[in-house]
């Protein structure tokens, strides 16, 4: 019996269940979340990631390694490397049980000269004292009771809890639970009369009650209510209303009207309900009259953000029961609420518990860095604190984003910041034997994985020998390739909609531009110049121009005028770009807003003044309160956001408010202004002429430009004032200044664009070496055909070459990693695919024409109109050596698992056309086929592994935890279980085929596209800086299935009649 349960817990056929089973309960995990805010949330949380049954199968998993250790005999010294990679899970496994059962995290807040040495726990409890006459020893005694609660509004919470307190009898139950709740006043008869204020200190809005005849202080600042009293705001409560008295200046603005009034000082005007006061330096709102009522915890209306739950309890004692409702959360530190029942005493809290330190800190000054002329894009931010402890003695550190203090076993991290940047937020963790365990595993992990790839005798080396002896036999035999071919040409077909482009109907627009536009090359003198865009990131006005127009259009170009063109017109004409149909508007999903500002259906683009009526009120502003606000937004609240920032783009470009051109001279923020900025909020610099300039320099500029076009000179006055302009900026610009080789970088990048244009390269290169080697393969030993091969195959390192070069190129104009959002890590994974190519080039010309193909299409993908090609800023979390060994790996992994999907393709095509005649030269060239598609996949999984748990690495040194089931890291953990197990189904007897091989490598490469795309589009999480609105068709998904069904059961019977005799 024994032996039976150990060969079913040691077997691959369960090791292979419990990859599936894994893989599937983490993903239906992570769409249980869908629509939230974030994930994973209590929901997920309670029904799988902390579920008992979730935890028995890590346990299973566990005893499954251990037991393959000895049944398959890996202590072993030819089988050292899988034996590594076995303890390495085990470790890992191991260290991942220590954290969830001992390892504990929460949030510190420390105001700048503050000294604390205590935090709020990351778990919920409630807390109960319970305190009577059961002495012990003459002693008094309190039982408290803490047990770590995680509600959710989505689950029907169950919480019963009994114990005694001496004789007594006591039970706890949850009766409710309210999220998203607030204390308010009820309406009731037998309470007081209190006047309700909600008062928005810090940014966050807090609620505040003044009982009729009292005085309260709010942040030292007296309110009297009935009760006159000097100093003090009064407002007084008679039948005919409510008036206000206050002993200072103030403002008020009514919300629903917009009625605007003054509140002067010492004068009894009426109150305002509903109204915003601004008196001194706090704003309230008094948004309900007096109520005689009773306190209650309510829900909070929706429109607030409810950061605080509510709890509804039933106390028993001694047969006697009260109702008692608490408000708290996560992160929230609530007083105790009082209760008597059944002659015993209660106080109740739910929240985060006070955890305590072994050691006190102090913030001795908090920084927060920004982007230059920005006021809320942040590039970093730090904490000076120091340590004082009475052991180890006092210490200064600086924590910042990727820079941990470590201390005792207690690590912070930099996680946010109080709104007026004088307090610090510090993520704090306590993991010391659960992360050693853990990193152990990982290293483990990386040298077995390594190991598997390059050491003699592992499953690599086998491949490769396998697939040295195949070319030997290709050698003696021809084959017929047309599939490849057929399959180049088809897909060459796909999404050619997507780059049609509809021409403005304004014709007599078009032919004003066409007289009155500067010439090419005057324009593009003016895109050399530096701009300072609104995320403070330093760029040519070349590289502005571009992005603009390609905002607003999706075009390079419009009408064959280039962006410099468009832009400088603009400037120079902004009353005829009101008019001019350029905001993009998308077919048919937008049609509410082309019926809602009056031009056709069929109108691709609308013009500005199209989006104003008659009175130029703004005929999308009704709407868009709502469309910001949504959690979750519809489509066309997606479509109206969409259509408010392509308008609000040109306004303020038409406006010249686009046009920071000039620096202001040792500003701390480095900030750059336009003229017009310049006057509006009343700028002023040392330098009285360059003052002048700033307000002048770029009007006289355009005043000369129109003139030497009206005289058709040669420019040479508009020439001077452009270089007076650059002049400037390098003399005032200091450190955010460009350097001239910089900025002729980047406007190569722009005119070579050579990422769009290495999508056609490579598909045409590969779909003619394709076509070539069908010939070759007709006429073994005709030489024009081998040099015609060889010509392409050389073309395609061209393009290769060309592609690392613009990869290089975009690093050194954004100074970071090229693969830090959705556009660059497409362009790094087409070329990370290449790459995978290249090396296996002198294997098989049919994988290397494969993977050129896969290249072309990523590049394709990339350059569809949702993808946003422009440089931007850094998020503070990715400014770290972290992207790019994380991103690097795990986004590259995606490469040879693209290759190993095409392969897998092509293998079932090869299947379906062979017959009698060519099984010999097909089952070859499947064979040859399907192990490069195994090598593939698993430098692929290699690659995905490595990278996954380097990023739980980067986690645990940025967040504070190392893994927190964010779908992002779930799903590239989905796939790891998903590849491990079409790599081991040549493990479990019934899966030994390449026909089932081939079909899983297809089919597994929708964990890729769910883990790089499906994540972003359907589900929340942390990894929100690369995600986009445009969402995956379900009709495209179910004709993938469709085709992928069809062409696999087509295979089925060709493998069941020409290959099931031979050895697999």
């Amino acid at each position: 019996m024994l032996k039976k349960i150990a060969n079913i817990l040691f077997s691959t056929r369960l090791t292979a269940v419990l990859f599936i089973v894994y893989a599937v309960a983490m993903a239906v995990g992570t769409f249980l979340d869908q629509g939230q805010s974030t994930s994973p949330t209590p929901y997920s949380r309670n029904l799988i990631y902390n579920a008992v049954w979730f935890e028995a199968i890590m346990a299973i998993f566990m005893v499954n390694f251990i037991g393959n250790i000895f049944r398959y005999r890996l202590l072993r010294k030819e089988k050292w490397a899988t034996l590594v990679l076995h303890l390495s899970f085990i470790f890992i496994l191991l260290g991942a049980f220590i954290t969830r059962n001992y390892g504990f995290e929460g949030i510190m807040s420390i105001r700048e000269g503050a000294t604390e040495n205590t935090f709020l726990s990351q778990k919920t409890y409630i807390t109960t004292y319970i305190d009577g006459d059961y002495k012990i020893n003459g002693q008094l005694q309190r039982r408290v009771l803490n047990h770590d609660v995680d509600f959710s509004p989505r689950l029907e919470n169950d919480y019963k809890r009994e114990t005694n307190y001496g004789d007594a009898r006591v039970a706890l139950e949850l009766i409710n639970f309210i999220p998203g709740a607030e204390e308010d006043i009820l309406p009731n008869d037998d309470g007081e009369y209190y006047l309700k204020l909600v008062e928005a200190g810090s940014g966050a809005p807090h609620n505040h009650f003044l009982k009729l005849g009292e005085v309260s202080s709010i942040h030292n600042v007296l309110y009297a209510l009935n009760k006159p009293t000097e100093g003090a705001i009064n407002l007084t409560y008679s039948e005919e209303g409510l008036t206000i008295q206050s002993p200072f200046e103030g403002e008020y603005m009514t919300m629903a009207t917009g009625f605007q009034g003054r509140l002067i000082k010492d004068s009894i005007q009426p109150l305002a309900l509903r109204s915003r006061y601004i008196i001194g330096n706090q704003a309230i709102v008094f948004p309900k009259p007096v109520i005689k009522g009773v306190f209650d915890v309510v829900p909070k209306s929706k429109l607030l953000k409810g950061d605080e739950d509510g709890v509804v309890l039933k106390v028993t004692a001694n047969g006697d029961s009260k109702i008692v409702k608490l408000l708290g959360g996560q992160g929230i530190n609530n007083p105790f609420k009082e209760l008597s029942v059944g002659g015993l005493d209660f106080a109740f809290k739910y929240g985060s518990k006070i955890l305590d330190l072994p050691f006190d800190i102090k913030l001795n000054d908090f920084i927060a860095e920004r982007y230059p002329g920005t006021e809320k894009s942040y590039s970093s931010f730090e904490s000076k604190v120091t340590v004082f402890d009475e052991q180890e003695g006092s210490f200064d550190f600086h924590i910042y984003m990727n820079n941990i203090l470590n201390h005792k076993g207690y690590k912070f991290f930099q996680s946010s910041f109080d709104p007026d940047e004088k307090g610090t937020i510090l993520s704090v963790n306590h993991d010391y034997w659960g992360t050693w365990f853990t990193y152990l595993g990982y290293y483990l992990l990386y040298f077995g994985l390594l190991a598997i790839l390059l050491s003699k005798g592992a499953r690599m080396e086998v491949l490769r020998n396998q697939l040295d002896k195949i070319k030997r036999k290709k050698a003696e035999l021809t084959i017929l390739a047309f599939a490849f071919f057929a399959l180049g040409v088809n897909a060459q077909t796909t999404h050619t909609s997507d780059h049609q482009m509809l021409r403005p109907t304004a014709q007599q627009l078009d032919s004003i531009l066409l007289d009155n536009i500067t010439p090419k090359e005057q324009s593009d003198l003016f895109g050399h110049l530096v701009i300072q865009d609104s995320d403070g990131r330093m760029k040519p006005v070349n590289t502005y121009a571009s992005e603009l127009l390609r905002k607003l259009s999706k075009k390079d170009v419009y009408n064959d005028f280039s962006a410099n063109q468009v832009f400088l017109s603009m400037q120079e004409s902004p009353q005829l770009w009101y008019n001019v149909p350029i905001i993009y508007l998308k077919p048919k999903k937008a049609d509410t807003i082309r019926q809602l500002i009056g031009i056709p259906k069929e109108q691709k683009y609308a013009a500005l003044i199209d989006f104003l009526d008659k009175n130029l009120n703004y005929k999308l502003g009704p709407f868009l309160e709502e469309a910001y606000s949504a959690q979750v937004p519809t489509a066309i609240q997606k479509e109206f956001k969409e259509a408010d920032q392509r308008v609000s783009l040109l306004f303020n470009t038409l406006e010249g408010d686009a046009l920071r051109l000039f620096p202001i001279p040792e500003d701390e923020n480095n900030k750059w202004v336009s003229s017009k900025e310049f006057v509006r909020q009343n700028l002023s610099v040392g330098d009285s002429l360059y003052a002048n300039f700033i307000k002048t320099g770029f009007l006289a500029y355009l005043a000369t430009l129109q003139n030497d076009k009206l005289q058709n000179t040669d420019f040479t006055q508009s020439k001077k004032l452009l270089k007076a302009i650059k002049k400037t900026q390098q003399r005032y610009g200091g450190d955010t200044m460009l350097s001239e080789k910089k900025i002729k970088t980047e406007i190569k990048y722009n005119k070579y664009d050579i990422f769009k244009r290495l999508f056609s390269w490579y598909m045409y290169a590969s779909s003619l070496m394709f076509v070539l080697l069908i010939v070759q393969i007709l006429k073994d030993k005709s030489k024009v055909l081998n040099i015609s091969v060889s010509v392409f195959k050389v073309l395609l390192y061209v393009c290769f070459a060309l592609h690392t070069a613009g990869l290089i190129a975009r690093w050194y104009i954004s100074g970071h990693a090229p693969w830090s959002d959705a556009y660059e890590s497409m362009i790094y994974v087409a070329w990370a695919t290449m790459a995978f190519g290249v090396m296996l080039g002198q294997k098989s010309n049919l994988t290397f024409a494969s993977t050129a193909f896969v290249t072309a299409m990523i590049l394709m993908i990339a350059h569809w109109n949702w993808m946003d090609p422009s440089i931007g800023n850094l998020q503070p979390v990715l400014n770290s050596y972290w992207l790019m060994i994380h991103v690097a790996i795990i986004v590259g992994s995606y490469g040879p698992f693209a290759l190993g999907m095409i392969l897998g393709v092509i293998s079932l095509l090869l299947m379906i056309l062979t017959n009698s005649k060519n099984k010999q030269k097909m089952a070859l060239n499947v064979k040859e086929l399907t192990i490069i598609n195994e090598m593939a996949l698993t430098v692929g999984l290699v690659m995905l592994t490595i990278g996954n748990f380097l990023g739980g690495m980067w986690a645990n040194e940025s967040w504070g935890r190392y893994w927190g089931w964010d779908p992002k890291e779930t799903w590239a953990l989905i796939s790891i279980m998903i590849y491990a197990f079409v790599i081991h189904m040549r493990l479990v007897p019934g899966l030994r085929n390449r026909l089932i091989f081939n079909i899983a490598s297809v089919l597994a490469f929708g964990s890729i596209l769910m883990t790089y795309f499906g994540v972003n589009f359907y589900l929340a999480g942390l990894h929100s800086y690369a995600k986009d609105d445009q969402e995956i068709s379900v009709t495209y998904i179910l004709a993938s299935l469709f085709v992928i069904t069809a062409i696999s059961v087509l295979a089925h019977f060709k493998h069941r009649k020409f290959y099931t005799q031979r050895k697999s």
